[in-house]
């Protein structure tokens, strides 16, 4: 059976210089998969290079069997594959329900995108009760979960994550992180990419440790969280 996403010998350069070197891995429907390392390693790279938003100079991309090498990034979203960047990128003058209803730009079906506003209220019930206010009035961690909110208002078969818990409290990052667990009950397939290797590798099916461009480790979830060497470097132990 075909994976949901596979990447076959991926290649991305800035100019001269290589940022991904021939990193391969798969997601399956309905995992939860995990790209773990550190700053530099390729990894928002990867997650770039796969939303159409940077061209690989090599390498093979399939999402649901078929090569994403030409297609441009706004119809790799409407194939379902969505992207909540680093940094979220919210539109702060907005409102609240407004920033959700553009993550649904590609949709017609208005019936099905009030259903998918509400289930964005019911993930993450601070936006509900603000739903008119700007969204630059957010907090942080608010504001993370207003780009979640808006990228699963495509309705993606793959939901990609980048850094969903930088920059937030200790409290905001276990909410952020207990969504992607309901998430992926709810059957949600999602690629995440985060710095906290701990909790990261806590809830993935599957991670990859990169370095400097190349995955140099892969395995479970649970595994890789009682590797010797994973623990030496991203879990601060001895």
């Amino acid at each position: 059976m075909t994976a949901l996403l596979e990447v076959e010998d991926l290649r991305v350069a800035y100019g001269k210089i290589e940022a991904v070197k021939g990193i391969s891995f798969k997601v399956e429907a309905g995992e939860v998969v995990t790209l773990i390392g550190t700053n530099g390693a390729g990894k928002t790279t990867t997650l770039r290079t796969l939303s159409g938003l940077l061209k690989p100079v090599g390498g093979q991309i399939r999402f649901n069997g078929r090569s994403l090498k030409k297609i441009p990034a706004h119809n790799i979203v409407s194939l379902g594959l969505a992207h909540s960047p680093e940094g979220r990128h919210i539109f702060p003058r907005m409102t609240i329900e407004d920033n959700l209803r553009l993550g649904a730009f590609l949709r017609n079906d208005k019936a099905g995108i009030e259903k998918d506003i509400q289930r964005a209220y019911d993930l993450f019930a601070i936006l509900g009760e603000r739903r008119k206010q700007a969204a630059g009035t957010l907090s942080g961690g608010e504001q993370q979960m207003l780009a979640m909110g808006r990228a699963l208002m495509s309705q993606p078969k793959l939901l990609m994550l980048d850094e969903p818990s930088m920059g937030l409290s200790p409290i905001m990052m276990q909410k952020i992180m207990a969504t992607i667990v309901e998430l992926k009950a709810q059957g949600t397939t999602i690629l995440l990419v985060e710095q906290n290797a701990q909790a990261a590798l806590s809830l993935a099916d599957h991670g990859h440790v990169m370095e400097i461009g190349k995955i140099v480790l892969s395995g479970s979830g649970r595994d890789l969280l009682h590797d010797e060497s994973v623990r030496k470097a991203y879990l601060g132990e001895d």
